[in-house]
């Protein structure tokens, strides 16, 4: 890999790392996968106690670092301490939000306060990683499929119900896989040539959503991910993957910024279908 530019933020090494992941060696992952999840340690940490985090040794650290581009793990480590610095004026304003709404007995509005600053901050994320081409590009394969297929498991279900509903009202051929009975590798089978597997899944990833996905592109259908980051097991099997980012220190995974990115598919796929080259593809008697 070429040398990272001095000017790289932590989102731009978030990319370059996924770019180059399949060059890594296999404890290169193990430490890229660390940085990522516990981005806040890698700043404040020394490579000592960094390594021991993630189960390696120092040099190991440093090697990935000059696989990144970087002289050592210092100058890695200038790009998430940047990062810090940047949400301290986020955090000490949800602090002083906290503290105002306690001291005004508010009663439980600290908690929703800090819960909605954190969906803010997961939005401000999303609006940053957002590209409108592969939101196009995600649409226009929704549009021209004969069929779209949307899977999605645990927390990242009701995304994927939301998405079969509102294609639906598109009058999009959509099938929603739920798994129920344990009939999702039979519901699945005939996914193939023509149509599209739209498929969600978060940290920690559901096996069998990364297993269909690869499964529905190797008998030549097309795969559209929404996942978090670039290291998502959903990147490679994809043909487009649409990102929300790493999440943040919430105490629980909001699904704000995946809803927010779920509409604007859906959005895009509706100003795809009334272009005047497209012909609405109309959903047949089944």
């Amino acid at each position: 890999m070429t040398a990272a530019p001095s000017d790289f933020d932590f989102d731009d090494f978030s990319q370059a790392l996924g770019a180059s992941y399949a060059s890594l060696s296999p404890q290169q992952r193990v430490i890229a996968q660390y940085v990522l999840d516990h981005p806040d340690d890698v700043a404040l940490g020394t490579a000592a106690t960094v390594a021991e985090a993630a189960g390696v040794q120092p040099s190991a650290l440093v090697r990935f670092a000059n696989a990144m581009g970087y002289s050592g793990f210092s100058e890695l480590q200038r790009v998430f301490r940047q990062r810090l610095l940047e949400q301290a004026g986020t955090y000490r304003e949800r602090i002083g939000a906290m503290k105002a709404a306690a001291r005004n007995g508010h009663g439980p509005q600290p908690l929703v306060s800090s819960l909605v600053e954190f969906g803010v901050a997961d939005l401000r994320q999303l609006e940053r990683l957002a590209s409108d081409a592969a939101l196009q590009d995600a649409a226009r394969l929704l549009c021209a499929a004969e069929r779209v297929h949307v899977l999605a498991q645990r927390r990242a279900f009701p995304v994927a119900a939301y998405l079969a509903y509102a294609l639906g009202q598109l009058e999009l051929r959509v099938q929603l896989h739920d798994g129920v009975g344990g009939m999702l590798d039979d519901s699945l089978r005939h996914v193939g040539r023509g149509e599209v597997l739209l498929v969600t899944s978060f940290r920690n990833y559901s096996p069998e959503v990364v297993e269909a996905a690869a499964t529905a592109r190797a008998r030549g259908a097309q795969v559209v991910a929404v996942t978090d980051v670039s290291l998502s097991p959903l990147r490679p099997v994809a043909d487009i993957c649409l990102e929300i980012g790493a999440p943040g220190p919430s105490p629980v995974r909001s699904l704000v910024a995946p809803m927010c990115l779920a509409q604007a598919l859906v959005v895009s796929a509706g100003q795809c279908l009334v272009e005047p080259k497209h012909k609405p593809r109309r959903r047949r008697a089944e």
